[in-house]
């Protein structure tokens, strides 16, 4: 199974400024000065040995995840402006030529998490197949809303690809091309949902728009189950702790939190994600190496914490 990240900021997109380049630009060319000559006999290798984040940037597309498992059959968790990327990649393969087939997850229909469907081409091509699956009864008319004459101009009735709804019924599994496919409903204004996939004895959870406080550690043993073990858990750490306070019910986590909950379900890989749309590349590299000393501090030798960024494939085998 292979899960890639096509859109990691949460709330609105927010596009690297030109200070921030300029910024990462300038730092990079204090480096090269120093670097004897390495930077110009060898960029590459060069630039891979940078200091982060001035190898990367983190990426201002809101959330898209696609999962690919060893069947070839495609999975996507939401929709979020990702997915105009996520489509160009399709496009190059079965879905340019309309013999894709791909099932669409959605873990609820706030507008960070829908509004790339307009841009995502493979749903203009005739012959693509896609199934939308949500617990939501009304999933259909939330997405049609979005593309109302007022808002965009192309309906969403006026795709060219076959499109088909699945309601999630509670406690319902699913198989699709060799992954089960599993959901828990999250702690989020209008409700949220976490999927979990698993495919062999691997598994990958995705969990954003989840709000974890230092209220919840009845509810964060409740879930353990579903959680527990993980490969890889890729968790919403939208805030620091002192932002959880004051944004309190607004249904996001302290990444401090998540490496709570990580810790105490005993994933082997989490990945931050849903990125405060705020926090400059520079912050978010602040936020990882203070995720990785509270979890040393907890004792978690075990567990491996990463940033989620735009281009981020991870291969679980």
């Amino acid at each position: 199974m292979e899960i890639f990240l096509y859109g990691v900021r949460g709330s609105i997109p927010s596009p690297l400024s030109s200070q921030e380049y300029k910024e990462k630009v300038i730092s990079i060319l204090r480096l090269a000065a120093k670097s004897e000559g390495k930077a110009l006999s060898s960029p590459e290798e060069w630039f891979d040995a940078l200091p982060e984040p001035l190898n990367y940037v983190v990426g201002g597309n809101t959330t898209c995840v696609r999962v690919r498992a060893a069947s070839g059959a495609e999975l996507i968790v939401d929709l979020g402006t990702g997915a105009r990327i996520l489509g160009e990649d399709l496009v190059r393969e079965n879905f340019g030529k309309g013999e894709g087939q791909a099932s669409v997850f959605f873990t609820h229909t706030h507008w960070d998490h829908i509004h790339g469907i307009p841009f995502f081409k493979p749903l203009y091509i005739p012959g693509n197949k896609f199934v939308f699956h949500s617990p939501l009864a009304d999933l259909p008319e939330r997405l049609k809303y979005q593309q109302e004459p007022r808002f965009f101009p192309i309906h969403f009735d006026h795709f060219g690809s076959e499109r088909s709804f699945h309601q999630l019924k509670q406690g319902e599994g699913l198989e699709i091309g060799g992954v089960k496919v599993e959901w828990l409903p999250l702690k989020h204004p209008g409700g949220s949902i976490a999927y979990k996939f698993t495919e062999g004895k691997k598994s990958f959870i995705f969990a954003t728009d989840a709000e974890y406080n230092g209220e919840d550690f009845p509810l964060i043993q409740e879930q353990k189950p579903f959680f527990q073990g993980a490969d890889l858990l890729v968790l919403d750490a939208q805030y620091t702790l002192d932002e959880s306070f004051q944004k309190f019910d607004w249904g996001h986590t302290s990444y401090t939190m998540a490496v709570n909950c990580a810790s105490s379900w005993e994933v082997k890989t989490l990945a931050l994600t849903h990125h405060e749309p705020a926090y400059s590349d520079e912050i978010l590299a602040i936020i990882l190496d203070d995720a990785k000393t509270h979890a040393e501090n907890l004792g978690a030798k075990d567990l491996s914490i990463v940033l989620a960024r735009e281009g981020m494939k991870f291969e679980l085998v």
